[in-house]
């Protein structure tokens, strides 16, 4: 066997997921990714460590490695060449090459690590192929769940069609129940005395109640069984809709689900050489005004596509114009001395190119502060009892860093479980009544200079501290700190070299407790 297994490590030596491809105990691979960290040399730079029985090959990705375990015997250009297809699927699953994300993802890792080698040996397939085993679009499943909602509806129209013929016959029924019990209330007088053969002949109309059998057996068990499933979730989404509530089926609202996760920076047409600015938030203020932490890691990744060495030898030009006291770090490779006078990023070693088709980190940089005025959006909810056992909830949102355009705005108000929907009064934007998680989310699909101010009126039953955390999403196309790329120039000639730019802050956390 050649491959023994794959793993994704912290740089301290901390597993974060790893895969056997052979006959492997626990003890000896938490062994031996432990003893993994204990063998790098930081003076030299390697691909590949060896010991007595083993070799690690190994590819940095920020704060994390991805690791091969394989035999001595193996040959070591194809471990490379797997290795960078491994380094290749991870940023297909994962975002960013942070540890949550890792672990988030895990699985879908694993799936993909599974296609690339079977029992220790490498697959012949490429990341494209990779993508779509693991996807696993089937047809033939495509087809079957059209039949199956065909049939469901079809089930659920006949249920409702038999239910007002079962629905018009009880009314007639007990119609014709009520005729009886008129003449039989003339039974004493002797002039009604005729009436009570027309009682007698009457009374036995109630019998058709028992006819709802017949009608239920004369249709297909399938179709039946289908519409018995589903006929107290259909009669209480009816009842929903009839309230007023906007209620989405549950693939609509997968989608849109999984749309919210992978929200990253905007696709664009990219270039060779392509650079993604990225922000990620976190915010905590409090009900009563005041923030209780505002904190920002923003990163500049270079992706070159380009093969020729040309392209990988150059200098990324950098406008750093933030006033809100960010400090910046460069990558260890990077050349620290001209960014400091020139604010040009570029390779220590000029002789050494950026590395290819893999996103570097050039350049992090992080905010932390408790200064209210910086916060993007400022949002002020206030709910007070009213005398219907409930509270009227008043909250208002206003954009403080006018320089920004904000988004796919979400605002979501937590409310008492079992209150029932909110009753809406004045409103900027849609708003939408989530009764399995029992909130109201408050959505605008920009908020920018031209409206910085909006508010929300509702009442709902519940007690003021039913309404918190409000949490906040949105998506900034914007640098919050306003750090950006200049120009991207050739190292030897200075030459202008075409680029692409994406840039985007997204909310990790921002919550109003």
């Amino acid at each position: 066997m050649v491959l023994l297994a794959a793993a994704v490590c912290t740089k301290s030596g901390k597993p974060l997921l790893s895969r056997q491809f052979v006959e492997m105990t626990r003890a000896r691979i938490e062994g031996l990714l432990a003893a993994f960290p204990k063998l790098m040399n930081t003076g030299k730079q390697h691909t590949f460590v060896e010991t007595e029985s083993v070799r690690y090959v190994y590819q940095p990705l920020e704060k994390l490695y991805m690791l091969l375990i394989t035999t001595k015997t193996s040959n070591i250009l194809e471990d490379l060449e797997t290795l960078r297809l491994f380094s290749r699927v991870i940023p297909e699953y994962c975002r960013a090459m942070e540890e949550s994300e890792i672990l988030d993802h895990s699985f879908e890792v694993i799936f993909a690590f599974d296609e690339i080698v079977a029992l220790g040996y490498r697959e012949n397939v490429n990341l494209a192929q990779i993508r779509t085993f693991t996807e696993m679009d089937s047809h033939e499943e495509k087809v079957f769940q059209a039949v199956r909602q065909t049939q469901e509806r079809e089930a659920k129209q006949e249920m409702q069609r038999r239910a007002k013929e079962l629905q018009r016959s009880r009314r007639e029924a007990e119609k014709s129940g009520r005729r009886g019990v008129g003449f039989s209330g003339g039974f004493g007088s002797s002039s009604r005395g005729g009436d009570i053969t027309p009682v007698v002949s009457d009374l036995p109309a109630e019998k058709p109640r028992p006819s709802a059998a017949p009608i239920k057996s004369s249709g297909t068990g399938k179709a039946m069984k289908l519409s018995s499933k589903t006929k107290d979730v259909d009669s209480f989404v009816s009842k929903l809709r009839t309230e007023g509530q906007d209620v989405m089926t549950s693939s609509t609202k997968s989608k849109q689900s999984a749309s919210i996760a992978k929200t990253s920076t905007p696709a664009s047409q990219k270039e060779s050489v392509h650079l993604r600015i990225e922000e990620k938030m976190a915010v905590t203020a409090g009900r009563e005004g005041g923030l209780q932490t505002l904190d920002v890691h923003g990163l500049i990744a270079l992706n070159i596509t380009d093969k020729n060495d040309q392209v990988g030898r150059i200098k990324v030009g950098i406008a750093n114009n933030d006033d809100k006291g960010a400090q910046l770090l460069t990558h260890p490779n990077v050349d620290k001395k001209l960014f400091q006078s020139e604010s040009y990023i570029s390779m220590k070693n000029p002789a050494k190119p950026f590395p290819l088709n893999t996103d570097v980190g050039v350049l992090k940089w992080r905010l932390t502060t408790q200064d209210e005025s910086l916060m993007p959006l400022s949002i002020n909810c206030w709910p007070s009892e009213n005398n219907k056992n409930g509270c009227d909830v008043n909250i208002e949102y206003e954009l403080q860093q006018e320089d920004m355009e904000l988004q796919d705005v979400v605002i979501t108000i937590p409310l008492m479980s079992g209150s029932g929907a909110p009753i809406v009064g004045e409103i900027d934007g849609n708003s939408r009544y989530d009764h399995r998680r029992s909130v109201l989310e408050w959505s605008l699909p920009v908020i920018d200079a031209t409206n910085k101010n909006g508010s929300l009126e509702f009442s709902v039953g519940g007690h003021p501290d039913d309404f918190f955390p409000v949490s906040v999403a949105f998506i900034s196309r914007k640098s919050y700190c306003d750090i950006q790329v200049t120009d991207v120039l050739t190292l030897d000639s200075e030459q202008p070299v075409k680029y692409s730019t994406d840039a985007a802050v997204l909310v990790e956390k921002y919550e109003i407790v």
